[in-house]
């Protein structure tokens, strides 16, 4: 998360600890994150949170990013955490980085400040790096995309495809229903079931999509 997620009262609200996000992202990672992801990458996790994703990844650099001064407290031994925004990654060597993640954050930024961070990492990823981003998808989340008051961009599978290309990253891979909207969609969090929604061809109240570009 990124912005003005650093604010104590929405954590309350809308991202309060809850020990399934912790199941959720360690089946997630396991099941499906990590068949794409070397034991030699260095993956950045940009808007980390409380680090679900990027502890549950093994690889040799793992880098973990967010404005929130909570995050050193939650990453795990070997994440190296950095308190700041997305939009500054003056910090990473350049041409450093294999893998980048995102979850729920772009719609959280402005198309400037989403273009500044893709700039960014044209410059920050190695030759072939890939972005991969997961975020709630408009065309099927419409009804309760402002539900969260911290959303300010809208984009749908189709217009986040188009604007990753016009800015010169190359989509590769493009999932329109990939999860449900959120831990409150009302799914039971099972890692069994979690592992056997993956699998399925067509995703019941699937609302978040995911999208991985590539740097040619």
């Amino acid at each position: 998360m990124d912005t003005n997620l650093t604010d104590e009262g929405y954590r309350r609200t809308r991202f309060a600890p809850d020990a399934n996000r912790e199941t959720l992202w360690a089946t997630l990672c396991g099941s499906y994150f990590q068949r794409l992801i070397r034991p030699e990458f260095h993956v950045l996790e940009l808007g980390a949170g409380y680090a679900n994703f990027i502890n549950n990844v093994r690889c040799r650099t793992r880098t973990a990013v967010d404005l929130w001064p909570g995050l050193p407290e939650h990453v795990q031994r070997g994440v190296t955490a950095h308190v700041g925004s997305v939009t500054d990654l003056a910090f990473l060597p350049e041409t450093s980085v294999d893998f980048v993640f995102a979850s729920n954050l772009f719609e959280h930024l402005t198309q400037e400040q989403f273009a500044d961070v893709l700039a960014q990492l044209r410059t920050k990823g190695k030759p072939g790096a890939t972005l991969n981003i997961l975020q709630p998808n408009y065309r099927r989340a419409y009804r309760e995309y402002f539900d969260d008051y911290t959303h300010v961009t809208v984009y749908s599978d189709v217009s986040l495809r188009d604007f990753l290309e016009a800015h010169g990253w190359r989509v590769i891979e493009c999932v329109p229903g990939f999860l449900p909207f959120s831990l409150k969609s009302g799914l039971p969090v099972w890692p069994w079931l979690i592992r056997l929604y993956l699998q399925l061809p067509w995703k019941p109240l699937a609302k978040q999509m995911f999208v991985r570009a590539q740097l040619d």
